[in-house]
């Protein structure tokens, strides 16, 4: 069982962004939008390069949660997009327990890159056992 306390913290960081996850997570989501794929598609409406899915990171801090405890335990996930992950990142997924009561803990949860800028800021709330 894993005891949840008043500033516990977790963390996963996640694989490097590459184009071939990013290919592989447009075939397994049905998210085929070119901006994730397509360098020439983004290239044509003023865009450098190609950058993540954003529900490819919001599943990353999912992977968080479910390493940490298990995936019936999970009681409310939620995330806000803040900036773009960009091809070749190598985001790092964050959380930090902020309180334990009547049963259950509540987690704040970010997704940061390198170079400090925040991708996602969420909130979790898991059963303690």
């Amino acid at each position: 069982m894993t005891v949840l306390n008043p500033g516990d913290s977790l963390s996963l960081e996640a694989p490097k962004i590459t184009r071939t996850v990013l290919a592989l997570y447009a075939g397994a989501s049905g998210d085929h939008n070119p901006v994730h794929i397509d360098t020439d598609a983004c290239h044509a409406v003023g865009i450098p390069d190609v950058f993540a899915h954003g529900m490819l990171s919001m599943a990353y801090l999912g992977r968080l949660l479910t390493d940490w405890v298990p995936q019936e335990r999970v009681r409310s996930y939620g995330v806000r997009f803040c900036a773009i992950t960009p091809v070749n990142a190598t985001p790092v997924c964050t959380g930090t327990v902020t309180k334990v009561e009547n049963g259950l803990a509540h987690l704040d949860l970010t997704v940061t890159l390198p170079d400090g800028t925040v991708t996602l800021t969420g909130s979790a709330t898991v059963t303690v056992s």
